[in-house]
């Protein structure tokens, strides 16, 4: 029971930066997951992936303009993906190319800018934390931050709940109850995305703040087909495989952490790929164990065929 207790329980009873850790993960496990199961059911998975690189020039001007400042970092951010948003849907709509074509080009655009400026800047090591983020790093103001825009999001959803999930379902019902409704719906979203992988840079970094949305999105689809419990069901999964991937960096690297949190950062952090490799690894298991996968539908396929 000791040993149960001092592998799961302790280091986050003792040990400061894991509480923080913990914290911030909590937050974005309530605020952005349930975003990734709306890019889930409207087929654009691939665009919240887009989105998360589309704001490293923000954040990379960001810090050119003010180093590691937070507030500078996040606006720049912000400001880099609501550009790409809503240019890409300005010329979807007045120009024969599909939405993810033209979001694909401008992601393009701003990630090729944001490569560009880190690589001019001279600071790399440090812009590392801005791809790889720095979850075990976090301080007051970026868990301020973090908490602040994951109930922005949850109050955001709830307004706009009833529209996203007649657009899922049945876009053209919603289109045909206003000539603004769905575009309402859509941008209103969409700038809640681009506020969730700001809140998840600073934890997760740029390339894997997309993970914790998509992938615990993925796996609850698999369990559930009802959108309430799904999005329960892939925030909690969110959180458990945010604590495991902390547990599991925490006690590979004890000695490398603790150095690394008293003298600021200056590596990579390697628990931002642990917690998304953890989804990964629930995904892989709900693919194959699930109602809705492999294993079940060969299943069900086998008895309508022996039945018939």
């Amino acid at each position: 029971m000791s040993t149960l207790y001092g592998l799961l329980v302790a280091p986050f009873v003792d040990v400061d930066f894991m509480r923080r850790a913990l914290a911030g993960l909590l937050a974005l496990s309530l605020g952005a997951t349930p975003m990734g199961v709306f890019l889930l059911l409207r087929r654009m998975s691939l665009m919240g992936d887009a989105m998360s690189h589309a704001i490293l020039p923000g954040a990379a001007l960001g810090y050119l303009a003010s180093g590691l400042s937070l507030g500078v970092m996040t606006a720049g951010g912000i400001a880099a993906g609501l550009l790409v948003v809503f240019a890409a849907g300005l010329v979807a709509r007045a120009s024969n190319l599909e939405e993810d074509a033209s979001l694909a080009a401008f992601y393009l655009l701003s990630l090729a800018a944001g490569i560009t400026i880190v690589s001019l800047s001279g600071h790399d090591v440090d812009l590392m934390h801005v791809l790889f983020g720095s979850v075990m790093t976090l301080g007051d103001d970026a868990l301020l931050l973090i908490a602040a825009i994951s109930s922005l999001s949850l109050a955001g959803l709830a307004l706009l709940f009833r529209p996203l999930a007649l657009e899922c379902f049945d876009s053209a019902f919603l289109r045909g109850h206003g000539r603004y409704a769905s575009p309402v719906a859509y941008y209103g979203f969409m700038i809640l995305v681009v506020f969730d992988l700001v809140a998840g840079f600073h934890s997760l970094g740029t390339l894997m703040a997309v993970g914790i949305m998509i992938l615990p999105a993925a796996s609850a689809r698999l369990w559930t087909r009802n959108l309430a419990p799904m999005l329960a069901l892939a925030a909690a999964l969110a959180f458990v495989c945010g604590v495991a991937g902390l547990l599991l960096s925490y006690h590979a690297g004890h000695g490398a952490l603790e150095v690394e949190h008293e003298h600021g950062a200056s590596e990579i952090d390697p628990a931002g790929a642990a917690i998304v490799l953890v989804c990964g690894l629930v995904y892989f298991a709900s693919l194959l164990a699930a109602p809705g996968g492999l294993l079940a539908q060969r299943w069900l396929a086998r008895r309508k065929h022996l039945s018939s």
